[in-house]
């Protein structure tokens, strides 16, 4: 499959970015892709990973709503989108409970059925405002493109050290909420 990517006459910097902006790969294919077989620095792979895991978002965020109420006329149509808001009520339970902090971390965690399009279909279900989803999943494709990043460039180490970094800001996350409701 690489090969038949390698072969097609398409910029590679396109092939990484529409890579990224697709709901199953997003940059968890992209950046491997761009450093292990496109040979670009990690840098650019980051950078060019980023723009396009966050290109559907807006769209997603300002227009999912409306079509899905103008699609589910047709029966087949209905199905999908009760599905597709079932998967997104499904995975919204640690963003009910730590708000903007539970979708960052949704979001950053880089595994199937987690990412911007996950976090994008999850704010629009819960009603997040525009602003504060985008950039709530702005934060989460970065910390998910680090982690991405550090496991391409140094295998075992790199997973310690993204874990660690996650690790830390999820307790970051948790002292900082406890310490409003504190205060409050």
């Amino acid at each position: 499959m690489i090969e038949a990517i390698q072969n097609l006459d398409i910029l590679r910097e396109f092939i990484v970015i529409i890579l990224s902006a697709t709901p199953i790969s997003e940059l968890r294919v992209a950046i491997p892709l761009a450093i292990g077989t496109f040979e670009f620095p990690w840098y650019y792979a980051f950078f060019l990973a980023i723009i396009g895991n966050m290109l559907p978002v807006p769209i997603i965020l300002l227009f999912l709503e409306s079509a899905a109420k103008l699609l589910s006329r047709i029966a087949i149509m209905k199905r999908f989108f009760d599905w597709l808001f079932e998967r997104a009520r499904n995975r919204s339970g640690i963003i009910q409970k730590y708000k903007h902090l539970g979708l960052i971390l949704l979001v950053a965690i880089p595994l199937p059925v987690t990412g911007a399009w996950t976090g994008s279909l999850v704010a629009v279900f819960l009603g997040i405002g525009f602003k504060q989803a985008f950039f709530s999943i702005f934060i989460g494709v970065v910390i998910a493109g680090i982690i991405v990043t550090c496991l391409t460039l140094l295998g075992w180490a790199g997973a310690i050290i993204a874990g660690v970094a996650l690790l830390g800001l999820v307790v970051y996350g948790f002292l900082n909420a406890r310490n409003r409701k504190q205060k409050e």
